[in-house]
C-alpha cells in the first residue's frame, strides 16, 4: 500500500521486520535514525541518531566504532522517510521498530529517548522554518518603522 508520498508501508514494515540493521532517513532532519537490532550478550540491540555519512563504506565503519564486538552486518538496509515524524509513528512503523527492539532486550529508556529527540528536533527545525532560524529566510520581515499599521 503505497501513500500519497509513493511510501510502501508494507515495504516499510517488512525492512523493520526483517533486517539487522536499518538507517531511516527523515527528509526534515539532519540526523539518520540508527536500529541496530542484533544483540549478542552483553550486547543488546541499539536505536540511535548518527550523522549522515558519505558513503556505504564508512556507514560499516561507524556501526563497527560503536559496537566494535559485533561482527559487521552482510548489509545495512535503508529507506527515505518523506513525511513528518508524527506520521511515521501514526503509520505503525515507529512502533514496530519500538516493539521489536524491546521483544530482544533493547534499554526502554534509550528507545523512548530516541524517539523524543526525533520529536524535538522536527519542532526545532518547524520552528526555525517559521522564525527564520538557521538555514531559512521568512517571507516576510517585519522593519523596526512598522507599527502594524498597513502601508
Amino acid at each position: 500500500m503505497s501513500d500519497d508520498y509513493g511510501v510502501d508501508l508494507d515495504e516499510i514494515l517488512r525492512v523493520v521486520d526483517g533486517a539487522a540493521v536499518l538507517i531511516v532517513r527523515f527528509d526534515v532532519l539532519e540526523p539518520r535514525l540508527l536500529v541496530d537490532f542484533r544483540a549478542d550478550p552483553p550486547d543488546r540491540p541499539i536505536i540511535l541518531l548518527v550523522d549522515r555519512v558519505n558513503s556505504a563504506e564508512e556507514r560499516f565503519r561507524h556501526l563497527k566504532s560503536l559496537r566494535p564486538r559485533m561482527p559487521s552486518p552482510e548489509r545495512i538496509m535503508s529507506f527515505p522517510w518523506p513525511r513528518a515524524v508524527q506520521a511515521f509513528a501514526e503509520a505503525g512503523i515507529w512502533e514496530r521498530i519500538e516493539a521489536r527492539l524491546l521483544d530482544l532486550g533493547a534499554d526502554p529508556d534509550q528507545v523512548s529517548s530516541v524517539h523524543e529527540q526525533l520529536l524535538e528536533g522536527e519542532r526545532a527545525v518547524t520552528m526555525a522554518a517559521i522564525t527564520g532560524g538557521a538555514g531559512f529566510r521568512t517571507i516576510w520581515e517585519r522593519g523596526a518603522e512598522t507599527d502594524g499599521a498597513a502601508p
